[in-house]
């Protein structure tokens, strides 16, 4: 009786136990936190200005479900590829596979699941090319997780050319055209992100024993210095600002265009702020920082109401 009571209880270290447990443990190796980037499925149709019509607006709701389904199913599969890799970081080691928490068996069997529910799920919206799209984005980041993450530069690209895809298949879904512009900053964007990224990831294991655990948990660190992410990180921000400010200043005339000049001052301010950002070290969870830091959050939010201003009025 008592060993029955304390299988079904909470464990010693404060996480429950049982069906319940299990549960909890598969949707925090989802990463529901992380689905914040699905969100890029609505930039080509909002900057399209077809956000006014419900059916586009339904569209992108199934869209950004389907990638959260393929994202999930993607970070099961690469806690299971890096199981031991996370256990020697100080934070990753947390994660429910790494812990113990969520078994490998119903983590691989659940990311079989997601990764191929989500293509075949989104045949239902009678769109190929988004299928192709979503089946594309599967693929790359199951080869990122088992190739290219070791690859120096093709690791950057790879994770940068996700961002990409789920930006594209928003506006694919919907049917609005992709301007060049449009291409540039995003992929500029995600470049930035990607590279913010690995440069905290560096500086965070920068001294002494940390060094080895982080070279442990991402190898490709090592074909890295802080001055070569900061100088590509650097040139990133630089072509993005440009190239936004070519977009805004090129809109028709009319008091729009007026909206869309103004809003090269937040984009400028986001930028500057994120860069500050990532060089105090805390770019390691980009996530994180869009959902925790007020000023970043305040100067996207009039970046977004001036160009929205600026299509929709």
């Amino acid at each position: 009786m008592t060993e029955r009571t304390h299988a079904t209880g909470p464990a010693a270290d404060g996480a429950p136990r049982g069906d319940r447990g299990a549960a909890a443990a598969l949707v925090r190796a989802c990463r529901p936190r992380q689905w914040l980037k699905n969100l890029l499925v609505l930039a080509a149709p909002a900057a399209a200005g077809a956000l006014v019509r419900p059916e586009a607006l339904l569209t992108c709701a199934a869209v950004f479900a389907l990638f959260c389904v393929a994202a999930s199913g993607t970070y099961l599969l690469n806690d299971v590829n890096d199981v031991h890799r996370d256990r020697a970081h100080p934070r990753k080691r947390h994660r429910p596979v790494a812990s113990g928490t969520l078994p490998v068996p119903v983590a691989v069997t659940t990311g079989i699941l997601l990764c191929a529910a989500a293509p075949l799920a989104s045949l239902a919206l009678g769109n190929p090319p988004l299928s192709a799209l979503i089946a594309g984005y599967v693929l790359l980041t199951l080869v990122y997780t088992r190739h290219l993450r070791d690859v120096v530069v093709c690791d950057l690209v790879a994770v940068a050319a996700c961002h990409v895809l789920r930006a594209v298949a928003g506006g694919v879904a919907v049917g609005v055209p992709l301007t060049p512009w449009f291409v540039i900053v995003v992929s500029l964007a995600a470049l930035l992100v990607v590279v913010g990224k690995r440069e905290a990831e560096l500086r965070a294991g920068g001294d002494g024993d940390a060094a080895g655990s982080a070279d442990a948990v991402r190898p490709t660190l090592r074909g890295y210095t802080a001055a070569y992410l900061t100088q590509t990180r650097t040139m990133a921000s630089a072509a993005m600002v440009v190239t936004y400010c070519l977009w805004a200043l090129d809109q028709s005339e009319g008091p729009r265009t007026l909206f869309h000049a103004v809003s090269i001052v937040p984009f400028i301010m986001f930028v500057l702020r994120y860069n500050l950002l990532v060089d105090r070290g805390v770019g390691e969870e980009p996530e994180e920082i869009a959902l925790r830091d007020r000023p970043l959050q305040l100067v996207l939010g009039a970046l977004v109401v001036l160009v929205g201003l600026g299509i929709y009025l």
